[in-house]
C-alpha cells in the first residue's frame, strides 16, 4: 500500500495495484487438480470393485491423520491440539466426512466429470448460505449467478427426463456437505488455529467411524486395492497442502479460473481408466456452472476492492479450499 496526502493534510492510504499472479501459484493449483483427480479416480476404482464407500473414506482420513501428524510435526506444534470449541470442530469434521462418503457413493454410478461438475456448484451454495449463517448477504447480481448456476446443475441431472438417479442425489449431497464444511471453516477460522482446523477435520471421522469399521471393512483381495487405499490419504493431504501453498502466494480472485482445470483431468482419467466420456449435456451444464462461479468470484473481488478490505492471508485458503 502507498500513502498520499489528503486535502486536510492527513495521510490517506491508496490501494496498491495488483501484480501478476505468480507462476508458482498457478503451478501449485495445476498440480493440486491432478492430485485430487487421482483421489477421485482411485476412489471410483475402489468402490466399483466392491469395497464399501464408508470404509474407503475412513482409510483415506486415517492415512491423512498420520501424514498431518508428521508434516506438521505434532511433537513440536501444540497449536494443532488446542481448540476453542471442540463440538464445532467435530461437526465440521462430520460434514467433511459426509462429503467424502457421498462423493464415493456417487462415483459408483456417475462419471468423474459428472461429479466434479456438480461439485463446482459449491461456491454458489456457499454464497447463498453465507447470508443467513454468517451475515454475509449477497446482492441481486450474485443471486442471479446462483440461479444460473443451478440451471447448470439441472442441465447435468435433467430431472424428469429419466436421467436423474441416486448417484446424482449423492453428488448433490456431497456438494452440500462440503459447502457447510466451508461455511464452518470461515466461521471458526477467526478463533481456531489453521493447524487445528486441518488436524481435527481428519481426526473426527477416524474416531467416530472406527466402531463401524468391522461392519464395512474387508481385507482387499488385490495388491492394487491396498496401494490405492493407502494412496487416498496421500492424495488428499498432498492436494490440500498444494492448495494452501498456492493461496499463500496469490489471492482467491487471481487463482479463481485455474481450479476449474480439474475438469480436464477428470475427463482424461474417466476416458483412459474407465472408458467414459461426458455427454454434451454434462459439458454444457459444467460450462454454465463454471461461468456462474467465476462471475461470483469477480463480483466479490469488486466489492472487496470497493470496501478496501484485505482478506486474511492465513485463513482464506482454508475457508476457500479445505
Amino acid at each position: 500500500m502507498t500513502d498520499s496526502t489528503s486535502a486536510d493534510g492527513g495521510s490517506r492510504r491508496q490501494p496498491q495495484p495488483e501484480t501478476a499472479t505468480p507462476a508458482s501459484a498457478i503451478g501449485l493449483i495445476f498440480l493440486s487438480g491432478i492430485v485430487l483427480s487421482c483421489l477421485d479416480a482411485s476412489g471410483k476404482y475402489l468402490v466399483t470393485s466392491g469395497l464399501a464407500a464408508p470404509f474407503v473414506a475412513w482409510v483415506r482420513f486415517a492415512v491423512h491423520v498420520v501424514l498431518v501428524l508428521i508434516l506438521l510435526q505434532a511433537w513440536r506444534n501444540p497449536r494443532m491440539f488446542h481448540v476453542k470449541s471442540l463440538p464445532w470442530q467435530i461437526i465440521r469434521g462430520c460434514f467433511l466426512f459426509g462429503s467424502t462418503v457421498l462423493n464415493f457413493l456417487a462415483l459408483k454410478t456417475l462419471q468423474l466429470a459428472e461429479t466434479v461438475s456438480i461439485f463446482f456448484f459449491a461456491p454458489m451454495v456457499i454464497t447463498a448460505l453465507a447470508g443467513p449463517l454468517l451475515g454475509e448477504w449477497a446482492g441481486w447480481r450474485r443471486w442471479m449467478a446462483i440461479v444460473v448456476g443451478f440451471i447448470g446443475v439441472l442441465v447435468i441431472t435433467r430431472p424428469g427426463l429419466g436421467v436423474f438417479g441416486l448417484g446424482h442425489l449423492y453428488a448433490i449431497g456431497a456438494m452440500s456437505c462440503y459447502s457447510l464444511y466451508v461455511i464452518l471453516t470461515r466461521r471458526m477460522s477467526a478463533t481456531e488455529s489453521a493447524e487445528s482446523l486441518i488436524f481435527y477435520s481428519a481426526l473426527t471421522p477416524v474416531v467416530l467411524m472406527f466402531p463401524a469399521v468391522p461392519l464395512y471393512g474387508v481385507v482387499p483381495p488385490e495388491p492394487l486395492q491396498w496401494v490405492l487405499l493407502l494412496a487416498l490419504g496421500v492424495f488428499g493431504a498432498t492436494g490440500h497442502w498444494l492448495i494452501i501453498k498456492a493461496y499463500r502466494q496469490a489471492t482467491t480472485y487471481a487463482l479463481a479460473p485455474y481450479p476449474y482445470l480439474q475438469m480436464v483431468w477428470m475427463i482424461a482419467f474417466g476416458y483412459f481408466l474407465f472408458g467414459q466420456l461426458p455427454d454434451l449435456w454434462t459439458l454444457g451444464g459444467a460450462a454454465i456452472i463454471v461461468a456462474s462461479g467465476l462471475y461470483i468470484v469477480h463480483r466479490e473481488h469488486r466489492l472487496r476492492l470497493a470496501g478496501r478490505s484485505v482478506p486474511n492471508a492465513e485463513t482464506e485458503p482454508l475457508a476457500k479450499k479445505l
